[in-house]
This record gives structure tokens, sequence and C-alpha cells, in this order.
């Protein structure tokens, strides 16, 4: 253990179990007695280091995967030389999970920091190839999905629906300079447009559509999925980051409803019947219909997923207690009594 942060909230935690009479044990792969935190050298808890011999890097290269190999080396020390524990909490390195649950009675608690998968640079080929496995690992063991950076787009596959809008803000979201999206977050982000298609209704615009993906060179990251089941759109909500709504001056818009009601977020035009609904960042974001104004919400979304989170929160709150089924049938039975008593004509 050293005196990082990630430390800090092992040790920090550890106390606390202490403190609410846990017998607590800490295994750990480097302890530094003389260079270390003083809870671990108050008696509080034993610390036990195994596997400090194995390298924490190659010619400092390769960080990573010695992390791993050192983590599953204490992990297997943990496993055979040690009985039983009632709970076992790691943190940062997610693949001792499926060892420690090697023993079928071994309940894990996994503490999950902003995962390396969504962190770490993906640039040059070399680094990508280098990182694959090892973001594969972590997404298999901690249900970290990359898919949660999807963007989604339902509507009508028509020109009026605007949907090209979304295809050029996910182009512009791919170059956008100067925020920490410029690598791996956006280069992980993907972007899926669902809706009914008819290929006999000439304002069909899906062709069109498919068209400026490929020559905006995004065409493998943009999926299209027309006349999808509502078993299908369903998925789709649970597993997006938000929902861009991009028709302008619509009389009313569904679409927003039933993404809150998913938890979704919404990026949505600032004209017509969603402005009614929408309260501007605090449940989704009113934008101008310009790329620039909803690549620049996206952009939020991803640089802050605390706060994407919060506000997901607040969405379904927000649509629950306003736009259900229920209350819809309760304020539409006070109109119609209200009228039936209304002595007038």
């Amino acid at each position: 253990m050293t005196l990082g942060g990630a430390e800090r909230l092992i040790v920090d935690a550890a106390m606390e179990l202490v403190s609410h009479g846990h017998k607590v044990h800490v295994f750990t792969s480097h302890h530094d007695r003389s260079r270390c935190f003083e809870e671990t050298l108050s008696g509080a808890f034993p610390v036990t280091v195994y596997g400090d011999f194995l390298p924490r890097h190659i010619f400092y290269r390769l960080h990573a995967v010695c992390a791993y190999l050192r983590c599953i080396y204490v992990a297997l020390c943990m496993l055979f030389l040690w009985g039983s524990f009632d709970v076992i909490l790691a943190d940062q390195v997610s693949v001792v999970i499926p060892v420690l649950k090697l023993k079928r009675w071994r309940k894990v608690v996994f503490y999950c920091h902003f995962p390396d998968l969504l962190l770490a640079k993906h640039t040059i080929i070399l680094r990508r190839i280098y990182r694959k496995p090892i973001d594969y690992i972590e997404e298999r063991t901690t249900a970290v999905n990359v898919d949660q950076l999807n963007f989604l787009s339902i509507n009508l596959f028509e020109r009026k629906k605007n949907i090209n809008l979304a295809i050029s803000a996910f182009v512009r979201l791919q170059i956008l300079p100067g925020t920490a999206l410029h690598g791996q977050q956006s280069a992980g982000a993907t972007l899926t447009t669902a809706g009914g298609y008819d290929e006999r209704l000439r304002e069909n615009d899906l062709e069109e559509l498919k068209t400026l993906a490929t020559r905006e060179g995004i065409s493998d990251r943009v999926t299209f999925i027309t006349s999808c089941s509502t078993a299908e759109r369903n998925t789709l909500l649970s597993e997006c980051l938000c929902v861009l709504y991009t028709p302008t001056d619509e009389h009313f818009g569904i679409v927003p409803l039933e993404a809150m009601a998913a938890y979704n977020h919404i990026i949505d035009s600032n004209s017509g019947g969603p402005t009614e609904r929408i309260k501007h960042e605090v449940t989704g974001f009113l934008c101008d219909p310009t790329p620039y104004a909803f690549c620049d919400a996206m952009a939020k979304l991803m640089l802050d997923p605390k706060e994407a989170e919060k506000m997901g929160r607040a969405v379904h709150e927000h649509v629950v207690e306003s736009f259900s089924i229920k209350v819809f049938g309760q304020n539409l039975n006070r109109y119609v009594l209200s009228i039936a008593r209304d002595k007038s004509d």
C-alpha cells in the first residue's frame, strides 16, 4: 500500500468497519512500513503482503498488465492459504473478482472507481491492441459497458424529423478540441438511430442518412434500425447514455416522455411541445437545432458522469410526477367532471 488516494480509501474503509465491530484483514501486494498510512501500523487490523517480488512495470511499460498479475497473485494466495471470510472488499483491479469467487461461498464487493476502461487513452494502434484484452476483462467483471456511451435517436425516418442533425452533432463530437473527449471517450461513443420506415414514402431519408454517415467517416459507429419492436425500443432506451430528439416545432413529441420514463436524459430542440416538459439542464437540454449546440450538450453528459446520473434520477421523478398514466388519468377525470358539472354550454 502506498500513499495514494485509492489506498487512503481502503484504509478509511477498514477503519470504519473496525469501528462498527467488524474484524478486518487487509491483503496487498506492497506495504512499506517506513512509508505508509499510520493506521496500517496501529494494530487496528493486520496487513498481509503477497507478491511484492513481482514487477510493477517492465522497462517502465506494461503497468496495467503487471498490476493485474500482482493482484491475481494476491487473490490466489487468499484463496488457497486462508480460510473463510464473510465478505471480501476489493477495489481498483476487477480481475480478482472471478478468482475470489472460485470458492462459491465467497461474497465479493467491488468498489469501482471511474473505470480504466473509460479513462485509458486509445490513441495509437499499438495501445489499442494492448488495452483490448484489459478492457474486455474489466467490462466483463464489472458490468461497465462501453455501449453506455451510445447516443440514441428515435424518430420516423423522414426528412422533417431532422435526423441528420444527430449525425452531424455526433461527427462534431469526434473532433471536439480542448476537452477530455479528445481521445478514448469520443472514440468509444456510438450513435443508434431507430424508427419507423416505409420504403413506399417519398419523404423517407434513410439512404441519405447512411450516405451522410459514410461521407463523414463514421458509418462503422452509426447503426440504423428500422421499424423496431416495442421490446427492442425499450432495450435501446435502457442501454443508451441519452436520447437525441431532433425534430423542430413538434406539437407534442412522445419520444422524450418515453425516454424520461426510462431514466434517460434528453437533448431536444428548443421549440414546440418538448419545451413544456423538459427543464433545461435539470431533466434534459433544450438546444438550438444546430450540430454545435447538440454536440456541446452531448459532451457535458460524457464529461460529468456523476451529474449525468443525478439528472437521470431527476428525469424519472419529473415524468412520473407530471406525465405518468396515473397522473394523466387523474387530470383527465378532473377535467371531464368539471365540464360535466358546469351548467353553461
